[in-house]
């Protein structure tokens, strides 16, 4: 998926140009949402076609952190619009004021013409930080992570799996080491989905910008020995053609050659990962169409 605003052209057409937001299912409980990027938007169309909404639902979101590219899907997430909808957020603590507060400022004339109120479904903030929490069948780990301002990754566990969220990491100056939250939400995870936002010539530009090179991705993940990683965050400025490029030099680092499978995040993508069970991860746009490697995920 896409990270800091949406794009669309041909340029974009295989791997997407939505911001972030990704769903974590289980066989018996509502999708767990992560981040609320423009992806938001095609979730809510799947949600409502599939008939949800008539008979009411009720979904748990977490998000990361509240830059622009995270959130702005949450007013164009349709099923929100729906008076039988209640929906839960969680997300990092503000300075400014409440999640709640927070959102209200961002969703108010002038900046928008709707209102976080006149949303007819019953939305609700809570706050996290270092929280472990129990959402239907699934344990959801919290932890924050270094980025620019404060920012949350997660660890969905369920039905035997395990995926670990980190969609905007700082990478360090020290590109050995990995931030003990961050190890800890992808120790031995079946997929790890982490910020590979640059390239190492571009990090050189950008190293305080708050997110990483495809190297340091494969590096977190082998540091944890995960199984599968996901490169996530695909810059703006990343056609389909470099993000293809920047995949193959992950797939050849030597550190990759421990893992199951490694491939680069897109619209319609849906891995279903069994350890004991089956846990589905997708990102929306065609969210039901398999994508799964040939790897036995």
């Amino acid at each position: 998926m896409r990270g800091s605003c949406p794009c669309s052209s041909d340029r974009y057409r295989r791997y997407g140009g939505n911001t972030p937001c990704v769903t974590v299912e289980t066989a018996s409980d509502p999708p767990i949402i992560l981040d609320l990027g423009t992806g938001l938007r095609e979730l809510g169309l799947e949600i409502d076609a599939s008939g949800a909404t008539d008979r009411g639902i009720d979904l748990v979101a977490f998000l990361t952190h509240l830059h622009w590219d995270h959130i702005i899907g949450l007013p164009f997430f349709t099923t929100a619009h729906n008076p039988a909808t209640k929906m839960t957020v969680y997300g990092p603590p503000q300075a400014e004021g409440s999640l709640h507060d927070v959102f209200e400022r961002v969703l108010h004339p002038p900046f928008f013409p709707v209102r976080l109120e006149e949303l007819k479904g019953s939305i609700r903030f809570e706050e996290a930080l270092s929280d472990d929490l129990q959402i239907g069948a699934a344990k959801v780990k919290v932890r924050q992570v270094p980025h620019v301002g404060t920012t949350l990754g997660f660890r969905i566990e369920a039905d035997g799996a395990a995926i670990a969220f980190v969609s905007d990491h700082q990478q360090p100056r020290d590109r050995d080491r990995v931030d003990r939250g961050v190890l800890e939400l992808c120790r031995g995870a079946d997929v790890v989905i982490h910020d590979a936002q640059y390239t190492e010539g571009e990090f050189v530009a950008k190293s305080d910008w708050g997110h990483s090179t495809i190297a340091y991705a494969v590096h977190v993940a082998s540091e944890a020995e995960a199984r599968n990683l996901v490169l996530f965050h695909h810059d703006p400025l990343h056609a389909d053609e470099d993000v293809d490029r920047m995949l193959g030099e992950a797939r050849a680092m030597d550190e990759a050659e421990s893992f199951d499978s490694v491939v680069a995040a897109s619209e319609g993508m849906s891995l279903e990962v069994r350890s004991g069970g089956s846990v589905t991860v997708g990102c929306p746009l065609g969210w039901k169409r398999s994508a799964t490697s040939g790897s036995g995920w």
